[in-house]
């Protein structure tokens, strides 16, 4: 408790600055991981969160606060597409198929220490997901790693467009998840089937809906003869929160995110969102997605992909590490993801592997857990890349983020300094002092 206590004092002292006070991140090699490529001795300057300046040959201002970065490498901060932090144990609400009602960001914990650890392995971003035991889950949340924020609505990545979680395949049909009462489906056809169903009737709401507002547009545009009262209004559909949230995916105000293994099952998926008129946003872990890049592809969804994960279930045998290269060449969008807090800290080495495996370049497979997440999340306008005007949401490495010796030494989030190497081990040996000396 005492060493929580004292991180969390490091993250949020003094060390805060007022919104006119800048800093300055010098003497760094900086991988912008955007136009203007890798700069090898060059300057950031941070004002109120925000890159106001970045390049090799950028002057300091008086008074500004100096991070010496000589023999660093500076990138911009790493985005988790697929991540459960935060949350707890409150993940799956696995009481009926379709759960599209529930919210991620009522349940968020900016207390977690997953948040602070992830930090410390240069994580600024997560979309943080519902479970996957109903074809249709619950609302994500995209969120920056503010550990020790006030409450988890301040962890919110504000501009980030709504999302919701699918799911397919073994997840769902297993629907009693270790107890309870089965629930209707146990096949791949009923989850085709309440996929279905649920978009029938979410359009049949959405109709109900736009016959509403077109019928108060006519009665509003009419001009009732003098003297006479106003011709009374129609009344409206009945809210229903989960068709609320179905409805926006028809709208295209809600990004879709489909947990996915088997290359029949996205297929399917595409197939049925062709039918009622909504894309897939991503297709989460899409283990055989290197089986239909092509199709993936040709109906615009993203892979969020692991990079060596396989076998731990039946529908995961197929997996292969080239997943993420031979997924990318046919050109598909693709992040690496977590999906768990302990590998959360490691995404840049996730990303080494499709070096590896599949021949991408480095500066293509760092993308994958920067800049390609971010515009997976549409968030890509204020985050993934070190540009001018985006947010200042970066991590300091000790070497190359792909070197068998590198390690974060530093990671801002808006500017702020959240994770600190230096000042953390010395808050160590200070609690270890206060405990009598203890190894």
């Amino acid at each position: 408790a005492l060493l929580l206590a004292g991180l969390i004092a490091l993250s949020f002292g003094p060390r805060a600055a007022a919104q006119d006070a800048v800093t300055a991140i010098t003497n760094a090699k900086i991988m912008t991981v955007g136009p203007a490529g890798n700069i090898e001795k060059g300057t950031i300057l941070i004002k109120g969160g925000k890159i106001s300046a970045v390049g090799a040959d950028v002057a300091v201002p008086a008074g500004a606060t100096v991070i010496d970065a000589s023999g660093r490498v500076v990138t911009p901060g790493l985005i988790d597409a697929h991540s459960h932090t935060a949350m707890e144990d409150n993940v799956n609400e696995c009481t009926n198929i379709v759960t599209a009602e529930v919210r991620v960001a009522d349940v968020l914990d900016p207390r977690d220490i997953s948040l602070y650890r992830q930090l410390a392995g240069g994580v600024t971003a997560a979309n943080v997901l519902h479970g996957s035991c109903n074809s249709i889950g619950g609302q994500n949340a995209t969120i920056k790693l503010r550990y020790g924020a006030a409450s988890g609505e301040a962890l919110l990545f504000q501009g980030a467009p709504p999302g919701i979680k699918f799911a397919l395949g073994e997840n769902p049909k297993r629907a009693s998840f270790g107890g309870g009462v089965r629930r209707y489906p146990a096949t791949r056809m009923g989850v085709e089937v309440s996929l279905r169903n649920a978009f029938l009737e979410a359009k049949a709401y959405k109709k109900s809906w736009d016959d509403y507002e077109a019928a108060v547009k006519t009665a509003s545009a009419k001009k009732p003869a003098k003297n006479a009262p106003a011709a009374a209004l129609p009344l409206g559909p009945r809210k229903d929160l989960q068709m609320e949230a179905l409805k926006e995916i028809l709208e295209g105000k809600r990004l879709v995110h489909a947990h996915s293994y088997r290359a029949d099952e996205i297929l399917m998926l595409i197939d049925v969102a062709n039918e009622m008129g909504f894309k897939i946003a991503t297709f989460q872990h899409v283990l055989e997605g290197y089986k239909v890049a092509t199709e993936i592809a040709k109906h615009g969804a993203g892979g969020s992909t692991f990079s060596d994960w396989w076998s731990y279930k039946m529908e995961a045998f197929d997996a292969i590490p080239y997943n993420a290269a031979i997924m990318a060449s046919h050109g598909v969008l693709v992040s690496l993801n977590s999906d768990s807090d302990e590998l959360a800290r490691r995404l840049y080495w996730e990303a080494a592997k499709t070096v590896r495996y599949g021949g991408v370049s480095e500066d293509e497979a760092f993308k994958m857990v920067t800049l390609n997440p971010a515009k997976q999340l549409r968030i890509d306008k204020w985050a993934g890349s070190i540009e001018v005007g985006k947010d200042a949401d970066l991590a300091i490495f000790k070497s190359h983020p792909f070197a068998p010796d590198t390690r974060v030494e530093m990671t801002l989030v808006d500017g702020k300094v959240m994770f600190d190497r230096s000042k953390d081990v010395a808050a160590r040996k200070g609690v270890l002092a206060t405990l009598g000396g203890g190894q």
